[in-house]
């Protein structure tokens, strides 16, 4: 089976990069990941984020969490000024700053439950709005502490978002159309993938037939079942691999039984053997 390759983008050579970018096309081209953390805030602008297997119609204020490694595509709409301010983190900076604090639990949440999108109420976007053109200014400003103040900003950042909390207009907000027994599989899926995940169990499990599951499963993923499921493995295989875990637990923890099978998958589909994304 032929795999699909993503491209690795952007590279984070410091603790955190902060941009506030306004213009008519974006610099998003086609599906990709990280291997950082990336916030995106839409302030103005028509744009719609793929994410994995949904799609955001993206409103002014909505929040948008990029967990690594997570496939993700901007599609915007090059009639309007896209205006959005987009953080790039390294999350093994702040945890040895404050090990104890979780502070990017939000996008663990996120990667967990596949639910990327913050839609924060009016009440909540004030103290947001103000923090971020603090660190704005301590960016540009170049005073004695500015690193420090930074990071402190950045920090308080972070916990607002892990107040925030998804919510029932977050939940809410995914593309139409999307069918409610196909995403109940999808997280059926995401929580399972050390497990055997056939076809027929999963159609039985939203009760309904072997063929039209496959088809609305196509439909509403762009990929086979088996195709995303090896997909959705590899991911993760890839997460564990770079949070120290030897490739070929990873492996078998993401359901691989043929560690030969996954070294070629894994290859084919990042452009990097597993043992060279760990080093």
């Amino acid at each position: 089976m032929a795999q699909k390759k993503y491209a690795r983008e952007g590279y984070l050579e410091e603790n955190y990069h902060y941009f506030h970018l306004r213009d008519s096309a974006g610099a998003e081209r086609d599906f990709h990941f990280h291997e950082f953390d990336k916030l995106v805030l839409l302030l103005s602008g028509h744009v719609d984020y793929a994410m994995e297997s949904i799609v955001y119609t993206l409103r002014p204020w909505d929040i948008l969490l990029v967990p690594h490694h997570t496939i993700h595509k901007a599609l915007i709409d090059k009639s309007a000024p896209y205006e959005r301010i987009i953080l790039y983190l390294d999350r093994k900076y702040f945890d040895r700053l404050m090990p104890d604090a979780r502070l990017f639990g939000c996008f663990d949440r996120a990667d967990e439950h596949a639910r990327y999108l913050l839609a924060p109420g009016e009440a909540q976007r004030e103290p947001l709005r103000a923090l971020l053109g603090q660190l704005e200014e301590a960016l540009s400003s170049g005073q004695y502490g500015a690193q420090a103040m930074c990071d402190a900003l950045i920090i308080q950042i972070l916990v607002l978002l892990g107040r925030l909390g998804f919510g029932e207009e977050a939940a809410r907000r995914k593309e139409t159309g999307h069918d409610e027994k196909i995403d109940a599989v999808l997280s059926y899926i995401h929580e399972n993938l050390s497990s055997p995940l056939d076809v027929e169990e999963l159609a039985a499990k939203v009760h309904i037939s072997r063929y039209h599951f496959m088809r609305l499963f196509k439909a509403q993923t762009g990929e086979s079942v088996h195709a995303y499921i090896r997909q959705r493995r590899l991911m993760r295989a890839a997460h564990l691999i770079r949070e120290g875990m030897s490739a070929a637990r990873a492996a078998e923890e993401c359901g691989f039984s043929d560690y030969s099978a996954f070294h070629r998958a894994f290859t084919a589909v990042f452009g990097i053997s597993p043992g060279k994304l760990k080093k």
